[in-house]
């Protein structure tokens, strides 16, 4: 059934104007909630259509945090692909997107290594060469503890570690990201409750600020993550209509 009363005529308008699709969890919500689907669009609207952000980097992040592996949801990832593409993103923006999301395991090695130092009594040492120290620099714009750590404990993984997240050198690929781009998914990646990593963003952070980016930018991509949460929504509002459809009764609750 999709015969909609004048007051759902208006907020499935809403929600197309503030999100760009419709989709058949958004029909059940309408159908059962529909002032929880109209407040919804205004609230995952509004960080997406203000602040500093272009729209093409609010897409990019948006495909950054459904492709991670701390959630994963291909639904909302092609959606944000295709709008991506739309605002002119590219093949090599998409793939350094996805690199980025590649890196993302190692924060919680990075703790790990820290807990592991601790507990085993190493004694802190400055084992790094010089030319590791530069490109941890680089890529962090600060030397972090833990990796110094790695270099006492493995400096052979701390090699292939840093080729793995090298990132042109400081420069992007033609049509890649840059490294505001960059940063700013970083710090989303690193805010997202999906995969909160508090040691990472701070550090994340504070490189972001020290390139000059604006904390209106860092909010905004902050902000961004926050609906992801919606997710669990759409599963439930989609699985509820097919038991609805299976005509399975109310009352036949399992055994």
């Amino acid at each position: 059934m999709t015969d909609h009363s004048p007051e759902q005529e208006q907020i499935k308008a809403h929600f197309i104007a503030q999100r760009g699709y419709w989709r058949p969890w958004t029909q059940a919500i309408l159908r059962h909630k529909p002032q929880f689907l109209d407040r919804y669009a205004s609230y995952a609207g509004y960080p997406a259509q203000h602040g500093p952000l272009p729209g093409r980097l609010v897409e990019l992040i948006y495909i950054a945090l459904d492709s991670s592996a701390t959630h994963l949801y291909p639904t909302g990832l092609r959606t944000h692909l295709d709008f991506a593409r739309k605002a002119g993103v590219s093949a090599a923006d998409v793939f350094d997107v996805l690199h980025i999301v590649a890196t993302q395991g190692l924060s919680h090695v990075y703790d790990a290594v820290g807990i592991l130092a601790q507990e085993a009594g190493l004694e802190p040492d400055a084992a790094m060469s010089v030319q590791q120290r530069e490109r941890v620099l680089q890529h962090f714009q600060e030397t972090p503890a833990f990796m110094e750590t790695l270099a006492q404990l493995d400096p052979g993984y701390l090699d292939v570690l840093l080729d793995f997240i090298e990132e042109q050198n400081g420069q992007p690929a033609s049509g890649g990201l840059t490294p505001t781009e960059r940063r700013l998914i970083e710090v989303a990646l690193a805010a997202c409750f999906t995969g909160f990593n508090e040691t990472m963003l701070r550090i994340r952070i504070r490189g972001a600020l020290k390139m000059g980016i604006s904390q209106a930018q860092l909010l905004q991509a902050i902000q961004l993550g926050a609906h992801l949460s919606l997710h669990g929504t759409a599963l439930g509002a989609n699985t509820f209509e097919e038991s609805v459809q299976s005509g399975v009764s109310g009352n036949s609750a399992e055994k």
